[in-house]
């Protein structure tokens, strides 16, 4: 079977720590991870990409052409994204900018790479700019990871930062509302794109941790912890009610420029009320028997 040239270029970077030649030689180079938006697999793309201060943007040209990139449709359906970055390896959530930001940054990008100035100058689209954010680990997160209640842990920080930054994001949603409303000016948009990609990413992240636990923990835990039995029968009862505030908030984000506003803001009260106490009660129980759980496990 002969090589496509996508997967010459991306054995050639992972051989060579980023560095390629041929129509790349030279440039801003990472790849992209998604997850198919119909299919789930994962697929990598080589793309330009280009920095401004911190920021790390990719941009969907697809060389002019009236549709977006496949890659694009993927992300908006998975936000997290693997990221190789010269010798880099790490995930980010992948969110488009819009409006104000996005005319900005593209302006940042043009000068860097005139070449996008063109594509957008041939092609009646706006050509997307995705930020790619690299969360932050919170403060709380253990230093190291050698047993399960460490990594239980280093899980739930994340759940819990990831649901703090999607809090933020509605309030500062909210408040732009309020100062747009009055006469003359034109409606709001239902959500916006950022707030939709960071609630989408904590949603799936959430769904996969516990269906991970339902599946493989719990039961393991039952088997060799009788006494938690009604502890673990309890957070599964926890998981399903979360579930059900999981799937509202899924169905808004579905609805982007539709969506009730106040609705995504109700049900995500009710998650952060729901979750936090789960969380809370699922270390207060578990953590005690997961710590003598080596992590990763020792191998056969």
């Amino acid at each position: 079977m002969t090589m496509s040239f996508n997967q010459r270029v991306i054995e050639e970077f992972r051989a060579n720590a980023g560095k390629v030649g041929g129509p790349f030689e030279g440039g801003d180079l990472l790849l992209l991870t998604t997850t198919g938006a119909k299919s789930g697999a994962p697929h990598t793309v080589p793309l330009a990409c280009v920095r401004d201060g911190d920021l790390l943007m990719i941009v969907g040209s697809n060389l002019g052409a009236p549709s977006h990139p496949d890659w694009y449709h993927n992300l908006l359906a998975h936000p997290t994204v693997r990221v190789e970055l010269a010798a880099e390896r790490f995930e980010a959530i992948a969110v488009p900018a819009e409006g104000a930001r996005r005319e900005r940054l593209f302006a940042r990008v043009v000068q860097v790479a005139p070449g996008y100035g063109e594509y957008q100058a041939g092609t009646e689209r706006t050509l997307p700019v995705v930020v790619l954010e690299r969360p932050e680990p919170g403060p709380e997160a253990p230093r190291e990871v050698d047993n399960l209640a460490d990594k239980l842990m280093e899980v739930h920080t994340w759940l819990r930062t990831q649901l703090r930054h999607v809090a933020a994001e509605a309030d500062a949603y909210f408040a732009a509302r309020a100062a747009h409303e009055g006469p003359g000016n034109a409606p709001v948009p239902g959500l916006g794109l950022q707030l939709r990609q960071h609630c989408l990413a904590f949603c799936q992240a959430l769904d996969f941790h516990h269906t991970a636990e339902d599946n493989h923990m719990f039961p393991g835990l039952a088997r060799h912890h009788p006494a938690l039995r009604d502890a673990l029968e309890r957070l599964r009862g926890e998981h399903r009610t979360v579930a059900r505030i999981q799937g509202d908030l899924v169905a808004l984000l579905d609805t982007l420029s539709t969506a009730d506003p106040f609705g995504f803001r109700t049900q995500l009260d009710a998650m952060t009320k729901e979750l936090t106490a789960h969380l809370a009660y699922e270390e207060k129980e578990l953590l005690p028997a997961l710590t003598a759980v080596p992590f990763p496990p020792a191998g056969p």
